[in-house]
């Protein structure tokens, strides 16, 4: 079901070349959205679904690579680029600059098929990082001030007499603060908690 939520982009001047991609990618039960200019494309609202761009290189105004740069902190839409001009240097810069695949018109449908699929696995993979890391983030939110103290020390290696002597507390005060870390963050385990702090970015010296 996930595979029809799915956009594939097509940005092509070409519009036999859009009509044509437009039916292929339908055919294989994504969702093709087609735009004759990068203009255009950019003037969409950012997609909140698992998506790729079927990108031609040549194209009036901003080429591809043009594109490709603005473009560049959307690593959750990978890059296909498709042109009828290939060259060695185009196609490294492409590829340096993270597209995951350059074909070369006439290319094969399940060649261009196989790189949708490749793309479009790559977003979601992207988007289900990015909505786990907005969870932890809600759930450290949640903590109070003394509850990611006693977290930011837990997860550092210190025992709990240790951090309530660098806190000023009690033992029995520092285990009911972890006990309320351990349900807020709903961690299982101490290196789950550990593993949590570490993907949140937070360091204790």
């Amino acid at each position: 079901m996930e595979k029809f939520t799915s956009i594939v982009f097509v940005v092509d001047d070409d519009v036999s070349v859009r009509e044509s991609l437009e039916l292929l990618i339908r055919t294989a039960g994504w969702q093709p959205e087609t735009f004759p200019s990068a203009q255009e494309f950019l003037s969409r609202p950012r997609a909140l679904v698992p998506s790729c761009l079927v990108l031609d290189m040549r194209l009036p105004g901003l080429n591809g690579l043009e594109l490709q740069r603005q473009l560049a902190e959307r690593t959750d839409m990978p890059i296909i680029f498709i042109t009828g001009h290939g060259d060695v240097p185009t196609t490294v810069q492409a590829m340096k600059a993270g597209a995951v695949e350059f074909l070369t018109k006439p290319y094969k449908d399940d060649v261009l098929l196989d790189a949708i699929r490749k793309a479009i696995e790559q977003s979601r993979a992207v988007h289900r990082e990015d909505s786990e890391m907005r969870v932890l983030r809600e759930c450290y939110a949640s903590l109070t001030r003394r509850e990611r103290q006693v977290m930011e020390r837990v997860v550092s290696g210190l025992l709990n007499k240790q951090v309530g002597w660098e806190l000023g507390i009690s033992e029995i005060t520092v285990k009911a603060h972890r006990g309320q870390v351990m349900r807020k963050m709903k961690a299982d385990s101490l290196p789950d908690l550990v593993t949590m702090a570490a993907r949140l970015g937070l360091t204790h010296t």
